[in-house]
């Protein structure tokens, strides 16, 4: 079927699942992917020019003017790929993605984009192909998407990749641990025989999951105005000084009332009896929010889970697991988290 005017579909989603599984619905065989830790991207390439869709209504082609380029450049009129924009860093390991930079590229100035698009070049990695020759391809089943895109890609040259895949579970779950290293965030499974489903968590994601034990040291008023919308968390480090890791969020109404009360005793005061507010730094998200915060002292433990560490704070928000009334605070040091192995990203992206 060809597609007239090549609107751009909501992109198939995800659902979380605990280990990387033998097979998908039914026994359906599955194609297995390296979880590319950037932003979605879905491209459409007209006789037009490039759009960029994203998962809101946001388009992104004016933020990566660079791959703008690579896409008028590399791909043919009717052609609509899915797969990832991101962001690769030099390390003294090697090559590792980089959320923090790419994360600096939303930015509304003209001019500050084009700087960081000459500094932070972006990459994209193409992992499934929705339309060729203008022909919509979201009813074919993946194996066939796939297969015509590796035949596309043949003439794909970096910034422009295409994401490795395989059908063997025992290699999807050794990627699993090696690829953390290189910044990746999990691995993808997608049943071989299904359609493209926009919007549908047709697909399986598999994440690290971890604990660790954080010391609450503040929280800030939810949006509503009442209650706590989310707990400050800090780490001891070297130093000997606490430093904030990230936060926890996503209590239920009851939840958040109940929380003031219980973290009533623990507010740090003044000599004056009042309750100390603290106020977290400012960034372009953040710049029209209310920032400040309850202080607590560092007195209560709670274990969080988390999947990865984006340089010394939590990659994500937190999930809360249980309070540790048992843990000492002055234990709960940047120490007992996990250190991924090394991974170098040029071997995934050459």
């Amino acid at each position: 079927m060809k597609m007239s005017t090549m609107q751009i579909p909501d992109p198939m989603l995800a659902k979380s699942v605990p280990e990387v599984p033998e097979t998908g619905p039914k026994g359906a065989p599955l194609l297995f992917e390296p979880k590319w830790d950037g932003f979605r991207g879905i491209v459409s390439r007209t006789a037009d020019g490039v759009v960029i869709g994203s998962r809101g209504a946001k388009t992104l082609e004016r933020y990566f003017p660079e791959l703008v380029d690579v896409f008028e450049a590399q791909l043919p009129a009717g052609t609509m790929l899915d797969g990832e924009i991101v962001v690769r860093h030099a390390t003294a390991g090697g090559e590792k993605l980089d959320w923090e930079t790419l994360s600096q590229r939303i930015h509304p100035a003209a001019s500050r984009i084009t700087r960081l698009a000459a500094e932070t070049p972006a990459s994209f990695v193409a992992f499934d192909l929705l339309a060729e020759d203008g022909e919509s391809l979201l009813d074919a089943p993946l194996a066939e998407r796939r297969g015509r895109l590796e035949r596309l890609g043949e003439h794909f040259s970096a910034p422009l990749h295409i994401s490795q895949t395989t059908e063997d579970v025992a290699i999807a779950r050794r990627w699993l641990t090696e690829f953390e290293g290189a910044g990746l965030d999990g691995v993808v499974a997608k049943p071989l025989d299904a359609p493209y489903s926009p919007g549908k968590r047709t697909m399986l994601k598999i994440k690290h999951a971890r604990t660790a034990d954080c010391i609450v040291t503040g929280y800030r008023t939810h949006k509503s105005g009442s209650g706590v919308g989310s707990l400050l968390l800090s780490l001891y480090g070297e130093d000997g000084e606490l430093h904030g890791v990230g936060g926890i969020s996503a209590f239920t109404d009851k939840r958040r009332q109940e929380l003031v009360e219980e973290l009533a005793p623990l507010l740090a005061r003044g000599e004056d009896g009042e309750a100390i507010r603290g106020e977290s730094d400012r960034n372009r998200f953040s710049s029209s929010k209310d920032t400040s915060y309850a202080v607590l002292r560092p007195e209560l433990v709670v274990e969080v889970r988390y999947d990865q560490m984006e340089g010394d704070r939590f990659r994500h928000t937190v999930q809360f697991e249980r309070w540790r009334p048992d843990r000492d605070p002055a234990s709960c040091t940047f120490a007992q988290l996990e250190v991924p192995a090394a991974y170098d990203l040029a071997a995934l992206l050459p």
